[in-house]
């Protein structure tokens, strides 16, 4: 094909990559040309191997179907720039293996890319180094089949190792995966505690997926739940805390899995609900926020930020320490 047609076909199969269904003229406007042409270029795809479906009638046009093989990949600057990020990422992940996998998936995506996206992709490879988060990694199959079994709302079972190194087998309906950046969390219907419950996916093991149907419906936010199950509920205290900032301000402080930001009646005001065993480590936390703050409850934790406040004036008067004496 001449350079001008390759380029044109390759416009054509980045536009039907774009959008599940084009009609023949959508497509010509698209790519400045008659109907007549357009069809001539789907031929040339389907000669490559690509399976461009055609239908007739109201509604119907081309469509890129579901072939053997994964086409080459097609990509501007800024999908090839935001792929390579969310790879570079994954390798700082808690998935086990993500890493050996990203490497070999940025080792593709070199070979395929143009020159000129290529450098701009090294550029951000060779010039990024990604922090291990911490936490246990969770197994990439586990996680696919929880997925799975969400999708298809399906019973799981599993052996659960607990907070305290005890071990229980659980049967339940899973409702979703929720990822807090150290951690992968599991939301089920429990049905031995009839409840719902959160589970880190790190601690299951010896996981089937049955054939069981769920019976529950799914939960309408896993995210919110799991949300409040990790930042309030395995702790002593709950606290509620009027912060004079903004929700997105906030929320930009503060990480989804330590406190959860809600909006205020007042304009520029948040209302932030956090988790503590320590009532004394959560007024420390709360005073490193540069902004008025207002305590809800519990009453015990302007208690502790009196005792808090007395410590760290001690600690600015020299004179105040054992053997100190004023200037």
């Amino acid at each position: 094909m001449a350079d001008g047609t390759t380029h044109r076909v390759l416009r054509l199969l980045g536009l039907l990559q774009a959008r599940r269904t084009w009609t023949g003229p959508e497509l010509a406007a698209e790519l400045g040309v008659t109907d007549r042409c357009v069809r001539r270029d789907v031929a040339r795809l389907r000669e490559l191997g690509y399976p461009v479906n055609a239908s007739q009638g109201v509604g119907g046009g081309y469509q890129l179907g579901a072939g053997t093989a994964l086409p080459p990949l097609l990509l501007d600057s800024d999908e090839a720039i935001a792929t390579t990020l969310s790879l570079l990422l994954a390798a700082g992940g808690t998935v086990t293996g993500a890493a050996d996998a990203t490497l070999r998936t940025l080792a593709k995506l070199d070979q395929v890319l143009p020159p000129r996206l290529r450098a701009e992709v090294r550029a951000i490879a060779e010039t990024t180094a990604i922090l291990d988060r911490g936490g246990t990694g969770v197994d990439g199959g586990d996680l696919m089949l929880l997925a799975r079994a969400t999708r298809d709302r399906v019973r799981v079972r599993f052996a659960y190792e607990r907070a305290d190194g005890s071990r229980a087998e659980r049967d339940v309906e899973p409702s979703g995966l929720v990822a807090t950046g150290r951690w992968w969390y599991l939301l089920a219907w429990d049905i031995d505690r009839d409840d719902w419950r959160t589970f880190r996916v790190d601690r299951l093991s010896a996981l089937v997926v049955t054939t069981w149907r769920c019976a529950r419906p799914a939960h309408p936010d896993p995210a919110t739940y799991v949300q409040g199950a990790v930042t309030t509920a395995p702790y002593r205290h709950r606290t509620r805390t009027r912060v004079a900032l903004p929700p997105e301000r906030l929320r930009a402080l503060v990480g989804p899995g330590t406190a959860s930001v809600e909006a205020d009646p007042e304009p520029g005001w948040s209302l932030l609900v956090a988790g503590a065993d320590d009532l004394e480590w959560m007024a420390l936390r709360l005073a490193e926020i540069d902004a008025p703050l207002e305590v809800l409850e519990p009453p015990e934790l302007r208690t502790a930020a009196a005792r808090l406040s007395e410590r760290l004036a001690a600690m600015a008067d020299p004179g105040s320490a054992p053997g100190g004496s004023a200037g």
